[in-house]
């Protein structure tokens, strides 16, 4: 018998017995190790292939056990999304809402006459009709020039209906089809555009760097050279408690909320006590929340911060009516700037000193995140947001003086705003509405990409989906509103091409429109009308190498370039939802949902509550049953962490799934591969999106 110096031993870890892998394996011999055994005279041992015999039955048991426990997990989360019994459509309580979805109605038609159809075209395809694009067997249409040779009723009536698909269908579908694709390249080649922008502002390392003449605040001179500065925070029922909340309710007893954080971020500003002041705008309808609220500026207020506390008794007009009373205030006259923030910006201490300019009317910063790689979701917005700030805000603050501000993160001159016509109600997005009347009036603003603030993503579909539903609608409503004051301004002809053209109708209309059209409704048509073709050009290569474009400010995200094609084709369905309802003044173009958060912190931030909290709220405590109300409200927040709510089921995307993996089984029948498999895979995507398998889950 050989020798057995070579054999190494197979380390085996078994945690779980339904559950079992391959930990370690030293120096397994490979086939050359065979190989140079046989040349050097040794048999091959029987004990040797058995153990490779071995090592690969293991690994082919752990990927089927892998891939059944993935299966069997997919399962059970569609099967709970079904049985809960809660879509979109639906209020929590179960009664329906009163916003309609007609214009959905004609997509269910659609999938219905899909099914019907593929099942038409099977019968068709085992009959003997053969579809190989992009041209038909058209020795099989002799029915229709020769009335008199019969050749079975079937083959008859797919006969007529390919008549009827070569007359009548397939012209508007081609039609639909070539406006599409020509507003697809556009919008492709003005994404190229800015990337270009964005690459010569690296090139000649353009830089807008504001105006800094400020002293040094440890010098101790010179505090009258600080210009008075007013820091807004709008808030509204903002006392959610998140992961890391909760694990320092365990360790410290502290109550991490997203009030807390703001208003502690704000507070510790490196700026002038006496040249700043802070207005915590609370808009909660929670009396809770109100008086929780109320009391963090009052433990802020005792420690020195200059901060008041405002709560409307009127509360119209959302975010911009809350705005909009601050800034009524009588004490207003004594201040330069006001720097807004929102509930879960967290603005690091230099940040005024970084945005102070003597000129200008607007610096807006850059958003950095907090919890991008919390989950997929998180992952792909980020991607998203990342173009936005480092091509887009960046490239049209430079080129056009003149950029969508984003309504937090921003310095105003209180100037350009009174200028401006001050915040109105007239739209769902008050900050884009400013910063376009206040480059009507001539005001620059600035763009400042290497100054960031802190915030956090919506982690749930359901959040982020009704973020964006607001974000769409908006634009619309204020195309609407300010085209004629556009025409009107005196405003260089460029500039107006750039705000009508470039930034609402080619930005803000056409993209939703033709990614929804095209993809959604145009490309799976073609494969019941295959005389009206897409070329592959625009099906694969420009989304492919887009979505290259798009990932290039965040290159960690490479791996996620294909889910990320496939989610942005997804949300065209809210998106374009949202934005007929903002061209149309829809009932749903004016609702606005506060984006739920998640309080966030960084590490740094919980070991400075953690060190903080607990000896301040042992003396910040004023009102007798305030220390009641928060314990009973930690309950609450605890219990309700453990109990959430379920996912939503998404009727919307989940048909517009089958209409799309209907479609890829009928481009089987058409040998059409490619199409396939895009079509199948976006598919995919409707149905895992519809079934709100993406995001934070929820038990």
């Amino acid at each position: 018998m050989a020798p057995n110096w070579w054999v190494k031993p197979v380390v085996v870890k078994m945690e779980n017995p339904n559950n079992w892998s391959m930990v370690e394996l030293h120096q397994v011999p490979s086939a050359e190790d065979f190989l140079n055994d046989k040349r050097r005279g040794r048999n091959k041992n029987a004990k040797q292939l058995t153990w490779v015999l071995l090592l690969k039955a293991h690994r082919a048991a752990g990927c089927i056990t892998s891939i059944a426990s993935t299966t069997f997990s997919l399962s059970y989360a569609v099967r709970r999304r079904v049985t809960s019994g809660l879509t979109d459509t639906e209020t929590d309580i179960g009664k329906p809402v009163t916003t309609s979805i007609r214009f959905y109605t004609c997509i269910k038609a659609c999938l219905w006459l899909s099914v019907i159809l593929l099942g038409f075209e099977i019968a068709a395809y085992f009959k003997g009709w053969q579809f190989r694009p992009p041209d038909l067997h058209l020795q099989y249409l002799y029915t229709l020039t020769n009335p008199f040779a019969f050749k079975g009723f079937f083959d008859w009536i797919y006969s007529k209906w390919v008549l009827i698909r070569v007359e009548y269908l397939a012209p508007p579908l081609q039609f639909v089809a070539n406006v599409c694709v020509c507003l697809f390249l556009i919008q492709s080649l003005d994404r190229f555009v800015l990337c270009l922008g964005c690459f010569w502002i690296r090139f000649m390392k353009i830089k807008p760097i504001s105006k800094q003449s400020l002293p040094d605040l440890e010098s101790g001179d010179g505090d009258g050279f600080f210009p008075m500065v007013l820091v807004q925070i709008p808030m509204c029922n903002e006392k959610e408690v998140g992961n890391f909340g909760i694990a320092i309710c365990q360790l410290a007893d502290v109550l991490v909320k997203v009030y807390q954080q703001s208003i502690g971020a704000v507070c510790s500003l490196n700026w002038p006590k006496s040249k700043i002041l802070i207005q915590v705008l609370d808009d909660s309808d929670d009396p809770t929340a109100q008086l929780l609220i109320k009391e963090e500026v009052h433990k802020w207020k005792h420690n020195g911060a200059n901060i008041v506390y405002r709560h409307r008794v009127i509360r119209d007009g959302y975010k911009a009516g809350n705005l909009k009373s601050a800034m009524n205030c009588s004490y207003i006259k004594d201040y330069e700037f006001v720097a807004i923030f929102d509930a879960d910006f967290q603005p690091s201490p230099d940040f005024l000193r970084r945005t102070d300019n003597e000129e200008l009317g607007l610096v807006q910063a850059r958003w950095s995140f907090l919890n991008k790689d919390e989950n997929l979701l998180t992952r792909l917005q980020y991607i998203n947001l990342a173009f936005h700030f480092e091509i887009e805000q960046q490239v049209n603050g430079i080129f056009f003086n003149f950029f969508g501000f984003n309504g937090t993160a921003g310095v105003w001159r209180i100037k350009a705003l009174e200028d401006s016509g001050g915040w109105l109600e007239r739209t769902t997005v008050e900050d884009m509405d400013i910063a376009v009347r206040a480059h009507l009036h001539g005001w620059r603003m600035i763009f400042l990409n290497d100054v960031e603030c802190q915030c956090e993503l919506p982690e749930s579909y359901e959040a982020y989906r009704k973020q964006q539903h607001r974000w769409h609608s908006g634009p619309m409503q204020l195309f609407r509103l300010c085209l004629p004051a556009i025409i009107e301004s005196k405003i260089s002809i460029w500039k107006k091409w750039n705000l009508i053209f470039l930034f609402f109708l080619l930005r803000k209309l056409v993209l939703p429109f033709y990614c929804f059209t095209l993809f959604c409704i145009v490309l799976p048509m073609t494969m019941f009308v295959p005389e009206a073709t897409l070329p592959s050009i625009v099906i694969y290569y420009v989304p492919v190498t887009m979505s290259f474009l798009n990932i290039l400010p965040a290159p960690k995200s490479f791996p996620f370039i294909v889910p990320y094609l496939l989610f942005e084709n997804t949300m065209s369905v809210t998106k374009f939802n949202a934005m007929i309802s903002g061209l149309f003044q829809l009932g749903s173009a004016y609702e606005w949902v506060v984006t739920k958060k998640s309080g966030r912190s960084s590490d740094g931030d919980l070991i400075s509550l953690i060190e903080k909290d607990p000896k301040q709220n042992s003396r910040g405590i004023s009102e007798p049953d305030l220390e009641e109300l928060q314990k009973k409200m930690k309950k609450e927040e605890m219990k309700a962490y453990r109990n959430k709510k379920h996912n939503r089921v998404y009727t919307k995307e989940l048909m517009l799934a089958f209409l799309l993996l209907t479609a890829a089984a009928r481009s089987l029948l058409a040998a059409r591969g490619v199409h396939f498999y895009f079509l199948l895979f976006q598919g995919i995507a409707f149905f895992l999106v519809g079934l709100d398998l993406i995001g934070e889950q929820v038990e």
